[in-house]
């Protein structure tokens, strides 16, 4: 073939696959550019179909409980992350979490998902704002570099790391003989060996464990879970270690020792074999080890009984060695720059003057700086992991997308603006366009209307919750969602009014010298009988004064007032057998009325007792396990998914079974435990409240797992309402309401403040703040430049301040 023969054939081919490439002057691979989704039926969506454009900013809207977390977490987000898990060799995916493929019939033109959602991070103790990000190891690498005195590699400035000496003999063999040699070995960690690296040590008090005066066979031990009969319990009483018949107090020397100290070892206990410890070290392990706010309630209570917390005198509080302490840069040791503001740790960084750590030295202001762009340069990097809020915590893991070099990715928020400050809300939209500029595709579920307002595209979910939601009820721009009929379209203006006249207060809760955390000797007179509103930027010291100092005590003249019932953010914790009627007590009236109208025990009306489906033990579905694959959960044959045994089924009350009164919703047994035979007071009593918060939708066995966001901190709001107490303290009750729900949520404060109760509320929101009889506001800043109270009085006189960033934002709201 001669040349110019080549060089026509390779033309050819060119234009050959140019024109199977090109449509219409424009090439095939750039026709990508939407996500379609169809036939989505996860959780309550309802053949939901949409098509959201790439490389844009798409937010999701609809009231809490509308299926918008379904249809991008539990859709797309999960999808994307499973075909990824994919990708990877059957032995890798076995270590990793299975992910079943969502219910639609057709996904096409998925990206890469980044999921930056509100889950607390680890509650570790010994996990850190700057163990969850990369500036701790940059710390670490910096001081083994440049430190003075030089003590070893990174891992000496770890607190996670133990230092270990070893030493021993070891056989060589060369050639045809062998040559036994001693070698040492050691490993310099920076952990503390007193408090192992967690910062606190603790004091037991014996006698909250047990009481000495019994034996173990007569029920000594007080610990919760260590129930006569169970396997905690058994593991002493039947180890052959101790005497169970004899009292406590009369153990010997080595008895004692045997019950309270002894290392773990293996034995066989009840023919089965276990590995036995004293009973202390097996304490600190499971309850003790762990942060305290991961704990269930009771077992919370038990832990602040029996045991006292206090900084390790070691380390004082650092968590790091002597030796990881001796060593400093211009003065400073990791952990005193640990200890600093991230923003000023960022200047000090800035200071050093260092070109052998040039490329370092860069990475780790890139980090720094973008926690002060983020909005959170006032925490600092000895933080625990388990002390941030959710939006803090959501905005740490957005720490390592600022910097990245990916783009075509589809990054996934989950209400990014929860717990900021209308000031920092622009700032996160400035970030979210950030990615979306860079060639990303940005999904927000969101419920603030200065985040929906800069979306390119719109997807509005409903028209209700639950059921009645789970329809997409209109797609499209900004614009065409202000003119359309939908819930959100019609609420997207609404500003709530100030009120005319204000409540007066009944009292006064004086508060003197506060000095929790950034807060600077703070006086305050928190007024009763009315609706107080904290406000201030994130980070400026609000929830130190209600927390720390309120419902705490530990500033209040004259001590902690009587009944404070405090609804914090903590999450709702329950697996999938728990739902709204045994989360908020409702069960229990109900089993008992059962119980009474059939001549029964209580115990056969509850799904994990005696009435459970002996196939599925009371979840309603049968598990398989397919290793490395995803499991498959089928409708149990037996009960059909009712739960119970059939035999339970055919008690009634009122005309229906336990199965189908669980079914109800809220609304619905509200009415049906009214009247007639089915009348019970305390069972309507606690509908009342579900419905007062506005989950009247919410059927009474519907698994908390599968509650979204908003829902839950309602649930738990409706819950603790139950508490005897005259003064409510609320962090951010808004939390994932719509705008629909803060209405509702606005008349329930009223409802709590006329009759007779004090409510305190920590709230960004504007309309909550406008409702207000009166404004606590601190700042002006966060971190060191926050903790002093700027304003306190009326929202009127609040919008003629133009003084504090609050007063301008709401001033703006009102429209004054």
């Amino acid at each position: 073939m001669s040349g110019a023969e080549r060089t026509s054939g390779r033309a050819s081919g060119r234009t050959s696959g140019q024109a199977s490439g090109q449509a219409d002057g424009k090439h095939l691979a750039d026709s990508h550019d939407l996500i379609r989704v169809h036939g989505a039926r996860v959780n309550n969506l309802k053949d939901v179909s949409v098509e959201l454009p790439k490389r844009r900013l798409t937010v999701f809207t609809g009231v809490s409980g509308s299926g918008k977390s379904s249809l991008v977490f539990g859709t797309v987000a999960a999808e994307s992350q499973r075909l990824i898990n994919e990708t990877y060799s059957a032995f890798v995916q076995g270590f990793m979490p299975t992910l079943s493929r969502p219910e639609v019939d057709v996904l096409d033109g998925l990206t890469t998902a980044i999921i930056v959602d509100q889950q607390r991070m680890g509650a570790d103790p010994r996990s850190t704002v700057g163990t969850a990000t990369d500036a701790n190891a940059m710390l670490r690498i910096l001081f083994s570099r440049l430190g003075d005195p030089f003590i070893g590699p990174p891992p000496a400035f770890s607190f996670n790391v133990p230092t270990v000496h070893g030493a021993g003999a070891i056989t060589v063999e060369r050639g045809e003989g062998s040559k036994t040699e001693k070698r040492t070995y050691s490993r310099a960690g920076g952990m503390c060996p007193r408090c192992e690296g967690r910062g606190s040590v603790t004091d037991i008090d014996l006698g909250q464990l047990y009481d000495d005066a019994k034996s173990l066979n007569e029920g000594a031990l007080t610990v919760p879970g260590y129930k006569p009969g169970g396997w905690n319990y058994r593991l002493y009483t039947e180890s052959g270690l101790i005497d169970p018949d004899k009292p406590i107090r009369e153990y010997t020397e080595k008895e004692r020792h045997a019950f309270l100290h002894l290392e773990p070892t293996r034995m066989k206990i009840a023919g089965i074999n276990m590995t036995y410890e004293g009973l202390v070290l097996r304490l600190q392990k499971s309850m003790l080890s762990k942060d305290r706010a991961a704990l269930q309630p009771h077992i919370r209570a038990f832990v602040d009984r029996a045991v006292t917390f206090t900084a390790c005198p070691e380390c004082e509080g650092t968590r790091l060695s002597t030796a990881a302490r001796s060593s400093k840069i211009k003065g400073r040791s990791i952990a005193d720059v640990c200890a600093l503001q991230i923003s000023d740790l960022a200047d000090w960084v800035r200071e050093l003057d260092e070109p052998s750590v040039g490329p370092l030295m860069a990475s780790l202001r890139q980090v720094l700086d973008s926690f002060s762009e983020i909005g959170l340069g006032y925490l600092s990097l000895d933080r625990p992991a388990g002390t941030l809020s959710g939006g803090e915590a959501q905005r740490v893991k957005m720490i390592r997308q600022l910097g990245s070099s990916l783009t075509d990715v589809t990054y996934v928020f989950d209400e990014p603006t929860t717990g900021l400050h209308p000031h920092d809300i622009r700032r996160m939209n400035d970030l979210l366009l950030r990615l979306r500029d860079k060639g990303n595709t940005v999904l927000v579920v969101e419920h603030k209307p200065e985040t929906i307002a800069i979306a390119d595209h719109v997807v509005d979910l409903g028209p209700g919750a639950g059921s009645a939601g789970g329809t997409v009820c209109f797609e499209g721009s900004v614009d065409a969602l202000r003119a359309s009929g939908t819930i959100t379209g019609r609420h997207f203006d609404d500003r709530a009014a100030l009120k005319p006249e204000v409540r007066t207060p009944t009292g006064v809760l004086e508060i003197r010298g506060a000095s929790a955390h950034n807060l600077r000797e703070v006086d305050v007179d928190v007024p009763l009988g009315v609706l107080t509103v904290v406000t201030g930027v994130a980070g400026s010291g609000k929830s130190s004064l209600v927390h720390g100092s309120l419902v705490s005590g530990a500033a209040l003249k004259g001590g902690a007032p009587e009944g404070v019932v405090a609804i914090d953010q903590s999450p709702i914790r329950g697996s999938r057998r728990s739902n709204p009627a045994t989360y908020s007590g409702l069960l229990e009236p109900i089993r008992k009325a059962f119980a009474k109208a059939n001549g029964v025990k209580p115990a056969l009306f509850s799904a994990n007792s005696e009435g459970a489906c002996p196939t599925c033990n009371g979840a309603g579905v049968v598990y398989t396990d397919l290793a490395m694959m995803a499991g498959v959960a089928t409708v149990c044959e037996e009960c059909e998914g009712r739960r119970f045994q059939a035999a339970v089924l055919e008690y009634r009350l009122g005309g229906r079974n336990i199965a189908e009164v669980l079914a109800m919703s809220a609304d619905e047994a509200e009415s049906f435990f009214s009247t007639g035979e089915a009348r019970t007071p305390a069972a309507h009593t606690v509908l009342t409240r579900l419905t007062d918060v506005g989950l009247g939708y919410l059927t009474l066995g519907q698994p908390l797992t599968t509650l979204s966001g908003g829902e839950r901190q309602r649930l738990k709001l409706a819950a603790q309402m139950a508490e005897k107490g005259g003064i409510y303290v609320l962090d951010e009750p808004t939390a994932g309401l719509h705008l629909a729900d803060v209405e509702q949520l606005l008349g329930l404060l009223d409802r709590l403040v006329d009759s007779g109760k004090s409510v305190i509320v920590v709230e960004h929101h504007q309309a909550v703040m406008a409702h207000a009889d009166w404004i606590i506001d601190l700042g002006p800043g966060a971190g060191h430049d926050g903790g002093r109270i700027v304003f306190e009085g009326t929202p009127t006189a609040l919008i003629t301040d133009p003084a504090t960033l609050t007063g301008r934002h709401l001033a703006e709201y009102v429209g004054a």
